[in-house]
């Protein structure tokens, strides 16, 4: 068994066919089916299934794969803590976070890790929050970014809460304001035509559950957008939306009002596996994320605020 043969199985397994993991993997699909065929054989069990329209697992092979996860994961850590070890001079820290985050909190952090040690290669997963933390689970992430929390798993991960922030409806700053008062009810924003995001966001989750519980149905506009698009349909006007208060900063094209009553929050926490130690390059990049959180937090005033 090699670590070759590992992640030929585990890529098989996650797509379900030998000739897109052979691509994804630049292998040739003979010399993929060799090493799937000689893994087998070591372990003296099929792995998979194979039929026309894809492979599925065995039981041995669902036996196997998360171990075999675990194995590359720990075999990478082992590589880039080796590369670290000359002053972070080489390695890889692969960040995953959310569509809101990436567009401001994450833009700071990578900007700040890279001036100060720009031999280190980032890589960046762009997911929701359970998404990444399968990814996390799966090896494939160091550190995630998050907005909510997995009680079911929290065992397997370490997760530190950064940041509490208020979610406030935003309008054009072209355009006349939707209220004259310091801040808008909910069954005001009700009835403005609304920029509304994609299913999965866990943003849209969040406002689709206050309007369900304030007995309330929003004047949708537009359905299904990400989020640079509903920022700059709300920019010409299109309607209005409901957003973190952290992708107003520095986009004057954007006015903000904070919301009536109990206000909708979200905390944004950093999560990372309970059971792989941080290399020398993570924990630097864990640390340039809580400064950047703080620095966020002080300029964005009342609308923001560190966890507890």
């Amino acid at each position: 068994m090699n670590l070759d043969q590992l992640r030929s199985f585990v890529e098989v397994a996650r797509l379900g066919n030998f000739t897109r993991a052979s691509e994804k993997l630049h292998l040739a699909q003979p010399s993929l089916s060799r090493q799937i065929a000689a893994l087998e054989q070591d372990l003296g069990a099929e792995l998979f299934q194979r039929a026309r329209g894809g492979s599925t697992l065995t039981t041995a092979g669902e036996s196997l794969l998360p171990l075999a996860r675990r194995m590359l994961a720990d075999a990478e850590s082992v590589r880039r803590e080796l590369a670290e070890l000359a002053g972070l001079r080489r390695g890889r820290v692969r960040l995953g976070a959310t569509p809101t985050l990436c567009i401001s909190l994450v833009a700071e952090v990578l900007s700040a890790f890279r001036a100060a040690h720009p031999g280190i290669e980032l890589h960046l997963s762009e997911q929701g929050s359970r998404r990444l933390l399968d990814e996390l689970a799966g090896g494939e992430l160091d550190l995630a970014l998050i907005t909510t929390s997995d009680a079911t798993s929290a065992e397997r991960f370490i997760v530190t809460p950064l940041l509490v922030e208020e979610l406030v409806v935003i309008s054009s700053a072209g355009a006349h304001p939707v209220t004259a008062g310091a801040t808008i009810t909910l069954e005001e924003v009700a009835r403005l035509p609304q920029i509304v995001f994609s299913s999965s966001y866990d943003l849209r989750s969040a406002t689709d559950a206050a309007f369900r519980s304030a007995g309330l149905r929003p004047d949708v506009a537009l359905e299904g957008a990400e989020m640079d698009a509903v920022l700059r349909f709300v920019e010409r006007g299109l309607g209005v939306a409901i957003v973190p208060a952290m992708v107003l900063i520095d986009r004057p094209g954007l006015r903000s009002v904070r919301l009536a009553g109990p206000a909708l929050e979200r905390t944004i926490s950093l999560a990372r596996p309970a059971d792989v130690a941080p290399t020398a390059a993570v924990d630097v990049m864990r640390r340039t994320v809580a400064t950047s959180a703080t620095d966020f937090a002080a300029r964005a005033g009342a609308t923001m605020r560190l966890s507890a």
